[in-house]
Order: structure tokens, then sequence, then C-alpha cells
């Protein structure tokens, strides 16, 4: 068994993959845009596994995630950027930075004057990479309705903002109508930017009530799941397949499972 501490196993393991001459041939091919998509997968895959509540599970997809960390610093190192022990130092660094409370001698804040104080720190580092707009810094790999949340949170910090959720609901309303009325022509450019604008104001809505939207739509997509995966026991009880079935017999066996609380 290694005596190395775990870490540097985990990047050897991964310099031992990329070796030029006997690494893994698929590991070898890759690249930070090949490889971009399995990072945000893994991370989509620690969710699943806290929401699971398996600590087993939760172990697993943690090593997955920092694998990926230490893939894109290996990938880095080769060409002369920066090294997994610069990517530690650097978060470190950060992290005693925005939390001079813990690591400084400021007085103790409020967890509300803790979180000013850290977005002030952030303003400060964007202002150093010469981001200067208030929306700058806001991830452009975001799932879409994540980062529409974060740009409209951005905005209400200057307060760019509608003054309630009631007036959010009444700009979905207006969107609504804009939509209804390219319907007849349905030309594909304009029903994309009018549904891009509707998908947009729910996004804000979702923030005025104090929602994640990604996490809403999520838990609408799982319900989705659940009730029409019912819908196929029903009419497979019936000797039918939807497929065979009518849109009448599904929506009433829809209509089943939403009483049977799915």
């Amino acid at each position: 068994m290694s005596t190395e501490p775990p870490i540097t196993a985990l990047i050897n393991v991964m310099a031992a993959l990329r070796d030029p001459e006997t690494g893994c041939p698929w590991d070898k091919e890759q690249s930070f845009e090949t490889i971009a998509p399995y990072t945000i997968e893994e991370a989509y895959e620690v969710r699943a596994a806290i929401e699971s509540g398996d600590p087993a599970q939760l172990k697993d997809e943690l090593g997955d995630l920092l694998f990926q960390v230490v893939y894109h610093a290996q990938m880095a190192a080769e060409r002369g950027w920066f090294n997994f022990d610069d990517v530690a130092r650097n978060i470190a660094d950060k992290m005693i930075r925005r939390h001079p409370h813990v690591f400084g001698e400021e007085a103790a804040r409020s967890a509300a004057a803790q979180t000013a104080a850290w977005e002030a720190q952030k303003a400060q580092e964007r202002l150093a990479k010469a981001q200067h707009g208030v929306l700058d810094g806001v991830a452009t790999a975001l799932p879409a309705l994540k980062r529409a949340q974060k740009l409209t949170a951005r905005a209400a910090r200057v307060k760019f903002d509608w003054p309630d959720a009631e007036a959010v609901l009444d700009k979905l309303d207006e969107e609504v109508a804009e939509l209804r009325a390219e319907l007849p022509a349905a030309a594909p450019a304009r029903l994309s930017d009018e549904l891009g604008d509707m998908l947009f104001v729910l996004a804000n809505l979702a923030r005025k009530l104090g929602q994640d939207a990604e996490t809403c739509l999520e838990g609408a997509n799982e319900k989705f799941i659940r009730r029409f995966s019912r819908v196929e026991t029903l009419l497979a009880a019936e000797g039918k397949t939807p497929a065979s079935s009518s849109l009448d017999e599904m929506d009433r066996l829809w209509n089943v499972a939403k009483t049977e609380g799915l």
C-alpha cells in the first residue's frame, strides 16, 4: 500500500493517465473543452448523492468531482500554466481574504453583515480583474435558468428590480400576450425570442419568491416522470400502451395519478 498522501496519489494517477508514451489513449486525447461537460455532470451527480442521503454515494461522487479538478489541473500543468497545488493555494488564500472575521482581527459579524462584506470583497476582486460592470463575472457556463437568476440578483443590488412578486406576475402576463401575438406568424426567431423573455421573467419570479428556478424545474421534471410512469402502469393494467391510447384516456389516468399524490 502506498504511503504517499491520498491527494498526491491521485495527482500521480492522473499524470500517469496523461503520460504521452504510456498513458491511456482516451485520456491523452482529452482537452479542457472535451472534459468540461463531464465536470458539470459530476457536479450534478454530487447534488443527486446529497439528495439521496447516502453517505457512501456522496463520498464516491465527491471523489469523481475531485478527479475532474485534478484532470483540469494536470492539463494546465502540461501547458505550464499552473498545477493542482496552485489551485488549492489560490482558493485557500481567497477564502482567508473573504473571511477576515475568522482569519483576521475584525469583530465577529452577523450572517447578514458577513454576506454584505463577502459581496463587497467579491466586487473588489472583480475590479482587480478589470470587471467593472454590475453583471461582470456571472459565469456563462451556468445552466440558463440559474444564470438568469444570478444576473437579475446582481441587477437588484443596484435597485434595478421589480418591487415585488406581483409586479413580476404582471410582467409575465405581458410576455404571454406578446407570445400569443407571435403565434399566427410562427416565425421561429420571434417565437424563440418571446419564449426566452417568458423564461427570464419566470427566473425573476422564482428569485422574488425566494426559490431556485433550476430546482423548481428539476422538481417539475421528476413529478412529470412519476405521473407519466403511473399512467403507463395503469394503461398496462388495461392491456394498453401510451402509443395505442388516446389523449383523453391518458389525461384521465393522469388525473388519477394526481389524486394519488404523485
